[in-house]
């Protein structure tokens, strides 16, 4: 067999197997962080306590107009998918003052899990979050599926949460 033949073999399989890793890397979704928190309720909860649902953490903070405005909208989304399986971790940032958090969270009623990342080791362990809102979507296994920083597409939220819901309990 020729050097030329030889080449002409394996240069389409090599590439060919180039192609599947790219596609398989794309495909890997990363996993959350290992984290555990307690709640302004003071009850302890472990991220990955929380597999088997969809999830969203959400760091934001009381001074953040854009983190204000969609409050409303998040707790419309927990209250029309809770029951299915969707949780929101709604963490307030480091510097955010915690009576305000406590004065906000009362006030507004909200239903969901809030934390204050007080040592500011949340925000590092999701990739050293500077920005408000910045939110992440996790499916039932941990895996992140979406980052949003700024506004957050409530609409594509639920179709997703449609989706992933209604896959994981057929």
């Amino acid at each position: 067999m020729s050097f030329f033949n030889f080449k002409k073999r394996i240069l389409p399989l090599a590439i060919l197997l180039l192609l599947l890793m790219i596609a398989w890397q794309v495909q890997q979704k990363p996993s959350a962080p290992d984290v555990q928190f307690q709640s302004l309720q003071q009850q302890t909860v472990a991220l990955k306590d929380l597999r088997g649902k969809m999830v969203m953490v959400n760091f934001w903070a009381t001074t953040c107009p854009g983190c204000v405005a969609e409050m409303p909208k998040l707790v419309e989304t927990w209250q029309q998918y809770h029951q299915q399986g969707f949780e929101v971790i709604a963490i307030a940032m480091q510097y955010d003052d915690l009576k305000q958090i406590q004065n906000f969270v009362q006030q507004k009623q909200l239903p969901f899990i809030v934390t204050h990342d007080a040592d500011g080791s949340l925000s590092q362990a999701f990739g050293n979050i500077t920005v408000t809102p910045t939110a992440f979507v996790l499916d039932a296994q941990g895996h992140i599926i979406n980052k949003t920083i700024g506004d957050f597409n409530f609409a594509k939220l639920h179709e997703s949460l449609k989706q992933q819901l209604k896959s994981a309990t057929l």
